[in-house]
């Protein structure tokens, strides 16, 4: 009782330590306050998940998966691969009974009780190693069908924190388990309702089995049990497609993205635009430093007059002329500028411009269609030279 008050009295002052945070917050503006708003705000999950969050959630073990289609393909796989052998089954068990009573006498010392220990494992091999081989198959082929080839180790690490009863009673009454325990429900009520009418259908029938030999007996309450299992397990597949169906629908509501986590993973997947477009400008003011650099070796600078302005370049051996550089605006006013500089001739050619521009690339030489008006540029270029040539010599 003494612990008990203790700790009622320290409740009350924290509780009076809130309050008073609260109510004299412009004369504490640094004390500690708590906003029960701020909690219950935070941004809408509105978003479909994106491939790579269902990828991530996928590796570590979170899968749209319903437990109830695992179990209901191995209860179905198991009893019809039972069915199937239940003469094979019932005929090697009745037999390795008679077997031992017939030899019941020779069956007392060490040397008969190892033989029947030995018969017994044989037997239990021969007629139960089917159906396990067959549930296992079953079990595999429907996890597969579910999630794919998939091996996760993550759930099986140490996890400390699952041992915390905290979170343990948060678990507890949380929203998915009351929809599990109203499914469990549900289901009991459906099997249940159907197990009752069934049986309720058939009990008038049992009293007439005692007048029948052993063999006929088993017989007709073998039946009776497989068409009951089988009919179970048709309801209990239906249940379990809805729940299939639920899981995944559940799964895409737990992945579901706001678009602040849209846009961080975008920018995670293909990089900052903002640093993107910082690189994309970087790397046009290189190539733009580059074909600068390039103008001066330029035979003719062929242009639009004002608007465009290509750079021809043309050596012996070449197949035909090279373009090492081309632009439009204030890029042709400046390969202009430096052709002047350079002394390169420049040459107004409207057409020629603009056919150049639009139809090759830099580094490109000029198309087969554009030779000829291409040669009469380079040879009034080299006409040009070579007067400028002659003049000093003639002086």
């Amino acid at each position: 009782m003494q612990c008990m008050e203790i700790f009622l009295l320290q409740l009350k002052r924290l509780l009076r330590s809130f309050e008073f945070y609260n109510s004299d917050e412009k004369k504490y503006p640094h004390k500690l306050k708590f906003d029960l708003q701020r909690f219950a705000e935070g941004e809408d999950k509105t978003e479909e998940p994106t491939e790579k969050r269902r990828n991530d959630a996928a590796a570590k073990g979170q899968v749209g998966k319903s437990q109830e289609l695992n179990t209901v393909a191995i209860l179905l796989m198991g009893f019809l691969v039972l069915r199937i052998l239940w003469e094979y089954i019932y005929e090697n068990i009745a037999n390795y009974t008679v077997y031992i009573f017939s030899n019941l006498s020779q069956s007392t010392s060490i040397e008969g009780v190892r033989e029947v220990f030995l018969g017994m494992m044989i037997l239990l091999a021969k007629t139960s190693f089917p159906i396990m081989i067959a549930i296992l198959i079953a079990g595999l082929a429907i996890n597969i069908y579910q999630v794919g080839f998939m091996f996760n180790t993550e759930r099986l690490e140490l996890n400390l924190s699952r041992l915390n009863p905290i979170n343990g009673f948060g678990r507890f009454f949380s929203k998915r388990a009351l929809v599990e325990l109203i499914k469990s429900i549900i289901k009991i009520a459906i099997i249940g309702t159907f197990l009752y009418l069934y049986l309720t259908d058939k009990m008038p029938f049992m009293p007439y089995l005692i007048y029948l030999d052993l063999a006929r007996s088993l017989e007709e309450i073998a039946n009776i049990i497989f068409n009951m299992v089988f009919k179970v397990i048709f309801i209990m597949i239906l249940m379990a497609i809805l729940d299939y169906a639920y899981q995944k629908w559940q799964l895409t509501q737990d992945l579901k993205m706001s678009k602040q986590e849209v846009k961080d993973e975008h920018k995670q997947m293909e990089g900052d635009p903002k640093i993107k477009g910082k690189i994309r400008q970087k790397q046009r003011q290189m190539a733009m430093m580059r074909m600068m650099q390039e103008v001066p070796k330029a035979d003719v600078i062929i242009t639009n007059p004002t608007h465009l302005a290509i750079a021809l370049m043309y050596k012996q051996g070449m197949v035909a002329p090279v373009i090492i550089a081309k632009g439009q605006d204030l890029v042709a006013e400046r390969i202009k500028q430096i052709a002047r500089d350079n002394k390169i001739t420049i040459v107004e050619n409207k057409p020629l411009a603009r056919a150049l521009y639009e139809a090759v690339d830099i580094g490109d030489i000029v198309p087969h269609e554009l030779y000829q008006a291409v040669a009469e540029v380079l040879a009034y270029v080299y006409r040009l030279k070579h007067k400028k040539v002659q003049r000093p010599s003639a002086a």
